[in-house]
């Protein structure tokens, strides 16, 4: 089994790097092969760039490595903050690069684009451990928990991704260590559970 796990947050101490770590030490206790990147570290580009649109090219050789490995991994593993409830820029555009034809999804032959896409990574497991200052009920109420819409639905609905898992842990900003420390308690948990 391989994972491809990726880190959407700028600041080396979040916790999300916290949570980051904690899941390729559990991955790779359960003998999975680790494709982990940081984007912020790894200074990705996260502009779709004119010559890509619509190809299944890119001339930055990170984009085809991520791609490849996307297509490689059993898991694929997002970690990022619920930033105006959606993922930081840098990861919309890991998506908008990466996650595209032919390697995530595709369409027909003779279909431009306009009918419903072949799902490509339908056998695949997507996972996604968000944080958040929002308090719960105030995100689903009022703002119907968008994070939940977007990875669910638009991403892992799209490429045919039925087997899912998200985690979200709040409120980051008021959280003590003991806290955090059951938190990636948590995320040990999930990966162990989804690794059996």
């Amino acid at each position: 089994m391989k994972a491809s796990v990726i880190l959407a947050h700028p600041y080396e101490k979040s916790f999300n790097h916290a949570i980051f770590n904690t899941v390729i030490e559990s991955l790779q206790a359960n003998n999975i092969q680790v494709y982990a990147h940081d984007l912020y570290e790894e200074n990705f580009d996260p502009v779709l760039t004119k010559k890509e649109l619509g190809t299944d090219k890119s001339e930055d050789e990170k984009v085809n490595q991520y791609a490849s490995e996307l297509v490689d991994s059993d898991l694929l593993i997002f970690i990022h903050p619920n930033w105006w409830g959606q993922p930081p820029a840098i990861l919309k555009g890991y998506v908008d690069r990466v996650v595209r034809p032919p390697y995530a999804y595709d369409f027909p032959e003779g279909d431009s684009g306009g009918g419903l896409p072949l799902k490509v990574l339908k056998a695949k497991i997507g996972v996604v451990f968000n944080t958040s200052n929002t308090e719960a009920t105030r995100e689903n109420d009022y703002f119907g928990d968008p994070l939940e819409n977007i990875w669910a639905k638009c991403v892992f609905g799209f490429l045919g991704i039925e087997q899912t898992h998200r985690r979200m842990f709040r409120i980051i900003a008021d959280s003590l260590p003991e806290e955090r420390a059951k938190w990636l308690e948590l995320v040990k948990q999930d990966i162990d559970n989804i690794a059996q």
